[in-house]
């Protein structure tokens, strides 16, 4: 079932993230997008790290993609203009460098071996990386970077308001 599973992910991993890049409409091409970390995050669950595939919806997903899309809708990139129709020079560079990456990671593919004692800690790594070992983790040996953070946060929560903040005449 894991491999079923797996081959369905990984899928709808490939085909969002080529209509991320072949989309000309942004706002169609950041939706893709968020299907794509969908599907990052399922195979990120098939590898029990649910709190990882739990941080990939809510970070990316949610509050990356919001950022993206307002930014999107800000800059109107329908007004700006193409480097493609312009000059058809970064057309064919883009179309080599697409194609000479993806020898590449074909390549890469057709050497990797698998090694045997990664599949021995296979259990270790389930363990280490549930919300409950990561927040063990957080709460004891890593309390005050975290709570620095805590702090780092809120500061810089408090200065984004106080600069957007309209002064009154």
């Amino acid at each position: 079932m894991e491999v079923i599973l797996f081959a369905v992910f990984a899928s709808i991993a490939v085909v969002s993230s080529v209509l991320v890049v072949t989309r000309r409409n942004p706002v169609i091409a950041a939706l893709c997008l968020i299907l794509n970390f969908g599907s990052l995050a399922g195979m990120y669950l098939l590898l029990s790290a649910q709190f990882i595939a739990v941080v990939q919806i809510i970070v990316y997903a949610g509050a990356i993609m919001v950022l993206f899309l307002f930014v999107l809708m800000l800059l109107r990139p329908d007004m700006e203009r193409s480097f493609f129709r312009h000059d058809p020079l970064f057309k064919w560079a883009a179309i080599i460098v697409s194609v000479f990456t993806f020898l590449l990671l074909v390549y890469a593919i057709i050497l990797t071996t698998f090694n045997a004692p990664i599949l021995a800690n296979h259990a270790k790594t389930i363990e280490i990386g549930t919300v409950e070992a990561i927040g063990k983790e957080l709460f004891s040996n890593f309390l005050l970077p975290f709570e620095a953070i805590g702090f780092v946060l809120l500061s810089a929560t408090v200065g984004a308001m106080l600069l957007s903040k309209k002064k009154l005449d």
